[in-house]
């Protein structure tokens, strides 16, 4: 292993396992630059610096000049530049022996790669979506006339970047066949699973919501992002139906829409309220009997729901809408963690919430499931392993050469 390496890792929408990786890291030794976006409306982990971090760990959370338009295509384009410029600065400032990129949109990207290769630095594509892949199915919709040929643009810059990574990692083997197809040396390629930080969320499998209002009521929560790859409907079709209390923490355009017409149509079992810090994430889950995860049909495998691995490590039952072959839904599936359903199937999700919300022993077992596989999948220092396994490997052609 080569010691004592500068490592920026770079996580655009600062989630809670790749800060947990950064820590690892910087406690092995190696000085960590952890750099996020502080603009971009999304659920966060853990970011603030701890008493027991080491002095090797910055954590860095930049700031754009004005308020994130995540609705605007060409006003984000041009933020995502921006950022982009801010962190090549960063790695101007830092000058790391590696670059570590995820969740970065594509413009964003390409700068920390030029800035990475400016710095001499080796570059690790952390590739947790395909993003051209998206860009496809919605920019030619929104955008008729050049909509085709914005997503071939897109399409060419993001497998370009891959190309020239000195390493991908993938978050699932259902790209590995992809990235072969458009000419990524498969050497130059590893699949590490994301995780949660299992040692920051509560086992609650002990605990049982009793919600205000009607007792025994099932209580079923939805926390995360809510965007235009979900389906909040089926939402609002269940509370309908079922006597079971639903809350969705998230924020944002859909959010609101969502909020605004269970008002407008009484449907009093349903509540919309804001974004949990990730200190404040454990208790709130904790509370409930059944966790909720969904992703679109069309988003396929090219998305994971990370708020599944979350949801995991909390010992509770996931009801989940997620299409076919998606990483997560396998998951679920194949260690009986939940109850799974296609995005476009409502009567299937909600048939799933009724199984649930009246069988306590099936979603104790179910949760129990879930913990256990968290347990034997989610150990970080393992994980730290794998990383750093992958680090060693980019200096082996030049340690060959000393």
């Amino acid at each position: 292993m080569v010691e004592g390496m500068r490592i920026l890792v770079h996580d655009y929408s600062g989630h809670p396992f790749q800060i947990e990786l950064s820590r690892c890291l910087a406690r092995r030794g190696h000085t960590l630059s952890h750099v996020y976006s502080a603009s971009f409306q999304t659920p966060k982990g853990d970011l603030a610096t701890k008493a027991d971090d080491p002095d090797t760990l910055d954590i860095v959370g930049l700031s754009l000049s004005e308020t994130f338009q995540k609705n605007s295509f060409f006003k984000r384009r041009s933020q995502e530049i921006e950022f982009g410029r801010m962190v090549a600065r960063q790695i101007r400032h830092f000058r790391p022996d590696i670059v570590v990129s995820s969740n970065a949109p594509l413009d964003t990207q390409a700068l920390i790669y030029k800035a990475a290769r400016a710095c001499a630095a080796k570059f690790v594509f952390w590739l947790q979506d395909i993003y051209s892949e998206a860009i496809s199915r919605v920019v030619p919709k929104a955008l008729p006339v050049f909509g085709g040929v914005i997503a071939a643009r897109y399409r060419r810059l993001e497998y370009s970047l891959l190309r020239r990574s000195d390493h991908v990692v993938a978050i699932t083997e259902d790209f590995v066949s992809i990235l072969r197809q458009q000419g990524v040396v498969q050497a130059r390629v590893s699949v590490v699973e994301n995780w949660a930080p299992l040692g920051e969320m509560t086992d609650a499998r002990s605990e049982t919501a009793l919600p205000a209002g009607e007792a025994g009521r099932a209580h079923a929560i939805y926390a995360g992002t809510l965007g235009y790859k979900h389906n909040p409907d089926i939402l609002l079709a269940a509370a309908k139906q079922l006597p079971v209390s639903i809350e969705v923490f998230s924020e944002g355009k859909v959010a609101d829409s969502l909020s605004r017409r269970a008002t407008e149509e009484g449907v009093a079992n349903l509540s919309v309220r804001a974004w949990v810090p990730f200190g404040d994430l454990p208790k709130v889950l904790a509370k409930a009997d059944i966790l909720i995860a969904m992703i679109e049909q069309d988003a396929g495998i090219f998305s994971v729901p990370s708020k599944v691995l979350t949801y995991l490590c909390c010992g509770k039952p996931i009801l989940a809408a997620i299409p076919t072959g998606n990483l997560a839904r396998r998951i679920i599936e194949r260690v009986q963690a939940g109850l799974v359903s296609s995005p476009s199937d409502a009567g299937s999700f909600i048939e799933n919430l009724r199984k649930l919300a009246g069988d306590v022993p099936l979603r104790k077992a179910l949760g129990a499931n879930g913990r256990d596989y968290a347990e034997k999948n989610f150990d970080i220092q393992r994980i730290g392993d794998r990383f750093e396994g992958i680090f060693a490997g980019l200096f082996l052609p030049e340690l060959k050469a000393i």
